[in-house]
């Protein structure tokens, strides 16, 4: 029996494992065709041993990242791969999230090698994969309106695209040469991750790379036993609500008990709402990377993300409710807003288990906007999506962040210039929506406010929330304000106030402008609590003595 690896050993095949992670991003976006890979880095990479277990990650997206091994899984179990091949899928019912995330999964042999000793995966956020609208991101009440369903099958085999799959997968988009362009930068990503793998194994031996794969994951289970002793004794609840489903539904309420038991934990969403006939719906993959985040958040940096880390977690999701939908339900906003709902609720949960180290809510939306139809002046169809951000929470020690992706997105925006140079679109404004955060000890971040007009006719769908209530804030701390969205047709003066999950066709000359919800406040304003008092006579300690130092050093 080989001795374990030493700190240092294991923490430097740590590093040297993201590093592959991180060189496939690298490659992805650079490779990448559209400007939602190519400038919003809609992506993820990760390694997995030959189980399909998460080895390392980039530092990408949250969403895709907690879920990506139900994809691998799926992957694994329903096809058989050789070298040189790649499956991909993007099926919410087969370990999927939604359909616009595309996911390729590639095994890495090494020569003459029988089995895989690793596996590479990515997943993109494919800006258009048909379905009812532009974007693919439609108000639909089932999953087959909502575009091209791919369960696992072979992309490529022995290193070539198989022509049926491309072809098939082509055809159900408008916009083929971009995902032509994006598949194409997917797997050139995981052809670099193979061969980092490959490298490491040539240089420092197979079965000390398996070792350190193995380790690592056990590193971290331990390390959240031990967060998970540290936590009191109990169950911990806490609840929130979805504004409404785009269907009719309203209301639609997310629960959480969070109980310890031992070095374990049980995350039980009994008592949330039966899954909705709108797209608001949540698979199990979606939840569970909610959950996989919180832990990650809260546990710090110093534990290695990996499927470790879910070994002492059991998740209680009643299937057939929104955080565990049934086929055939409809998902495109189960992936990116009921998922923000869940990691407030279980902060909101955790803050009571944990006094004065959990920030207030965040924005709690990614503000879907999808747009797209015929361009006249290109010639061409067009496809543009993009998530807008928001105020990040105040926490204990800090104000909330101004204008910025929260929690399970990690993207960046579409900067104005390529979206007017790709997109029959003009931004009209793009600032910081000043007086949104909520009032504190310590203020909620502000939020964005983006207008957009038309220059063609096009297609407009909207898909956000926290348009009713604002974010919470904790400790006494204040909401942050709603979010609000309007259009203002070509020729007006007068902006007309829209619903938050909305279908409309843009006319030249229509505008229309998201302002999205501010973060909530933290600690009260006017007084303090125990916990803002200690945190604020500890700065004030640390700021006497930096001056003393200063002193001396005079």
């Amino acid at each position: 029996m080989r001795p374990r690896l030493s700190p240092v050993d294991l923490e430097l095949f740590a590093n040297r494992l993201i590093g592959v992670a991180d060189e496939m991003g690298v490659v992805l976006q650079a490779a990448g065709f559209s400007p939602n890979i190519k400038e919003r880095r809609d992506f993820s990479c990760a390694l997995f041993d030959p189980r399909g277990a998460m080895v390392a990650h980039a530092a990408h997206i949250p969403v895709h990242l907690g879920s990506t091994p139900l994809s691998v899984r799926a992957a694994i179990q329903q096809t058989r791969m050789e070298d040189g091949d790649i499956v991909i899928l993007n099926d919410p019912y087969a370990g999927g999230t939604h359909l616009p995330d595309v996911t390729l999964v590639a095994p890495v042999f090494l020569t003459d090698g029988r089995k895989p000793v690793a596996f590479v995966a990515d997943r993109a956020h494919h800006a258009d994969i048909g379905g009812a609208s532009p974007g693919s991101m439609a108000l639909t009440t089932d999953i087959h309106q909502e575009g091209f369903r791919i369960p696992p099958v072979h992309l490529c085999r022995n290193g070539a695209f198989v022509r049926d799959t491309l072809e098939l997968f082509l055809a159900n988009t408008r916009v083929r040469e971009e995902r032509l362009g994006d598949l194409d930068a997917q797997v050139a990503a995981l052809k670099a991750g193979a061969a980092r793998i490959r490298d490491l194994m040539t240089r420092f031996g197979v079965t000390a790379v398996a070792q350190a794969m193995q380790e690592l994951q056990d590193y971290s289970a331990r390390l959240v036993a031990a967060f998970f002793a540290e936590l009191p004794a109990g169950e911990w609840k806490a609840q929130d609500v979805l504004d409404d489903d785009g269907a009719g539904g309203t209301d639609i309420i997310i629960k959480a008990a969070i109980r310890r038991k031992g070095t374990r934990l049980e995350v039980d969403f009994d008592g949330s709402s039966p899954q909705v006939r709108g797209p608001l719906n949540a698979n199990l993959a979606v939840t569970t990377s909610a959950v996989f985040y919180v832990i990650a958040c809260l546990a710090g940096r110093r534990v290695p993300a990996n499927s470790g880390m879910m070994t002492r977690v059991k998740i209680r999701a009643p299937q057939g409710s929104v955080v565990n939908c049934k086929y055939p339900s409809a998902v495109a906003g189960g992936n990116v807003e009921t998922s923000q709902r869940i990691v407030d609720v279980l902060l909101r949960a955790f803050a009571t288990a944990l006094p004065g180290k959990v920030p207030a809510a965040s924005c709690g939306t990614m503000t879907n906007v999808a747009l797209g139809g015929f361009d006249p002046f290109r010639q061409r169809y067009f496809s543009y999506y993009e998530t807008v951000g928001g105020g990040a929470g105040a926490g204990p020690d800090r104000a909330g962040a101004n204008a910025m992706q929260t929690h399970m997105t990690n993207t960046w925006n579409t900067p104005v210039e390529t979206l007017e140079a790709y997109y029959p679109l003009r931004v009209r404004r793009y600032a910081v929506r000043r007086a949104s955060g909520g009032e504190g000890l310590h203020r909620g971040g502000d939020g964005i406010e983006r207008e957009i007009e038309a220059l063609a006719e096009t297609q407009l769908t909207l898909l956000a929330e926290r348009r009713d209530r604002g974010p919470y804030g904790l400790e006494g701390g204040g909401e942050g304000k709603a979010g609000c969205d309007r259009c203002t047709r070509a020729g007006s003066d007068r902006a007309m106030q829209i619903p938050a999950k909305v279908s409309l066709l843009l006319q030249p000359g229509d505008r229309v402008e998201v302002a999205t919800p501010g973060g909530g406040g933290w600690g009260n304003a006017l007084g303090t609590t125990s916990h803002a008092a200690g945190n604020r006579t500890r700065h004030k300690n640390e700021e006497r003595s930096v001056v003393k130092t200063k002193r001396k050093r005079a």
